[in-house]
């Protein structure tokens, strides 16, 4: 799949591609990266790229031409039919979840814009964005950090990527756990700083173990995030078992 970014700050991404486990997944090329800079595609001797806002008030506005002309640039270079999407990261946009990242992983990729400033010109919006993508209820000075988190969620999810093919089987929000949140892990030594593991951790009793694993994500999921509780029970993922957990925390 194939990601291009748009972004007037490009020297940001080269850290991120080769950093990490996800380095893996940009390495083999199952996640390829490129970059675009609506500067390069500026008019004038200052390649100017945002202007004051009308109507007045604070800070500058992304141009709608130089991002036009990036984006038909980044287009033309995918050689692709058919429709390709093309995001920008805003506040408005639609929260970024598990199951959002789920479909994009297994897509053929898009166009990334990332804003700055004050915002971009509406018009180029309304015309050229497709989706629009949230990291939650606040506000970052780009699109970049948002979108270095849809690459790192992407590539993570590609296969060999991890070390182990079960490692993200286990995240919090995924279908194969219920959407319920991950548990507590623990490792080496057995006692750190007067405290010790979980008895079933050490039991070696596989089904004990696990029942351990599920009571503490339910515990931890009902406290945290109860709406994903409820989203579990109604959709008949609770069994009796779990329901008397939840009912004893209560």
């Amino acid at each position: 799949m194939r990601f291009d970014v748009l972004t007037l700050f490009p020297e940001m991404f080269a850290p991120f591609v080769a950093s990490g486990v996800t380095r893996r997944a940009y390495e083999s090329g199952q996640v390829e990266v490129v970059l675009w800079n609506p500067r390069d595609f500026a008019q004038g001797n200052y390649k100017r790229v945002d202007d004051r806002p009308f109507g007045g008030g604070p800070g500058m506005v992304m141009m709608a031409e130089p991002l036009a002309a990036c984006l038909d640039a980044a287009l033309a270079a995918r050689g692709a039919g058919g429709e390709v999407p093309v995001v920008l990261f805003s506040p408005i946009g639609e929260a970024l979840r598990h199951e959002s990242v789920e479909r994009w992983s297994a897509s053929e990729g898009a166009v990334l814009i990332c804003g700055r400033y004050e915002g971009i010109d509406q018009r180029f919006i309304d015309s050229r964005i497709t989706h629009q993508i949230s990291l939650g209820d606040f506000v970052l000075s780009g699109g970049e950090i948002a979108a270095m988190a849809l690459l790192d969620a992407v590539a993570r999810l590609q296969p060999g990527v991890l070390g182990d093919e079960a490692s993200h089987v286990q995240d919090s929000f995924n279908p194969a756990l219920d959407g319920l949140l991950d548990c507590p892990h623990y490792t080496r030594p057995e006692q750190w700083n007067g405290q010790g593991v979980p008895a079933p951790l050490l039991s070696g009793h596989h089904a004990q173990i696990e029942r351990w694993r599920r009571d503490q994500r339910l515990t931890i999921t009902a406290a945290r995030r109860p709406e994903l509780i409820e989203a579990a029970r109604a959709a008949g993922r609770l069994g009796k078992a779990d329901e008397a957990v939840l009912k004893k925390k209560l």
